[in-house]
Formats: structure tokens, C-alpha cells, sequence
């Protein structure tokens, strides 16, 4: 079998669409980085769930929770994303519908993770 690959395209192992290495990578390791940060964000998360809204801010405020909140929302939504990418460019065969269905699940893992961002900057920071 010839391959037709460069050798510097064989070096950066890059298929047809120049991505594919990086995407597998980054998914690997947000899927590693959210082990841990699972773990971390869980205890301040489910302390506040039913607390009355005073305990909420206070445990939101601390430093630790919140970077560890943020870390979690924002590495969260981008391994959400990088998912769906994939079901979607797998699963929906219509270009048309692919485009549609890549832009929304690009669109809604943004603004929901830039929203759970700011709700928990807004708390740390003493604005809520």
C-alpha cells in the first residue's frame, strides 16, 4: 500500500483534516483534568444544595471553592463540547443539519459555561 502522506505530515500525524491528533489530545486531557476537578467541586456543590442563600455565598466566596467551581464549569463545557462535535460530525449526515446542530452545541456550551463563570466570579467577588 503507497502512502501518500508528506513525511513532515507523517511527523505531525495529520489526517485530511489537519486536526484530528490535536481534538483526540485535548479531549484526553480535559476528560484526565475532570477526574480530579469532579471530585474537588463536588464537596462545595453539594454543601450548597437546599443551604440557605447566605451559606451559599459564603462557601462560593471562599477562594478555593471558587477556582476550583470555575475550573470545573469551564473544563466541563469544553470536554461537553469536543463530545457532541464528535457524535455530531459521526451521526448527522446532512451538511446542512450538521452545520445547524455544530453551531448550536457550539453556541449553548459557551453560553452556558460563560454564564456558570460569571454567576460564580460574581458570588466570589462579592457582587451577588
Amino acid at each position: 500500500m503507497t502512502d501518500f502522506k508528506t513525511p513532515m505530515a507523517r511527523a505531525l500525524g495529520l489526517g485530511s483534516a489537519h486536526d484530528g491528533v490535536h481534538h483526540w489530545w485535548s479531549q484526553r486531557m480535559t476528560s484526565a483534568a475532570l477526574v480530579p476537578l469532579t471530585i474537588l467541586a463536588l464537596f462545595p456543590i453539594a454543601g450548597a444544595i437546599g443551604a440557605p442563600r447566605e451559606e451559599v455565598l459564603a462557601t462560593f466566596a471562599d477562594p478555593w471553592n471558587a477556582v476550583v467551581t470555575i475550573l470545573f464549569l469551564a473544563v466541563m463545557f469544553k470536554h461537553l463540547h469536543q463530545g457532541l462535535q464528535v457524535v455530531i460530525e459521526d451521526y448527522v449526515h446532512h451538511p446542512g443539519r450538521r452545520i445547524a446542530a455544530l453551531t448550536a452545541s457550539t453556541f449553548f456550551c459557551g453560553l452556558f459555561g460563560v454564564a456558570g463563570v460569571f454567576a460564580v466570579a460574581r458570588i466570589a467577588f462579592g457582587a451577588a
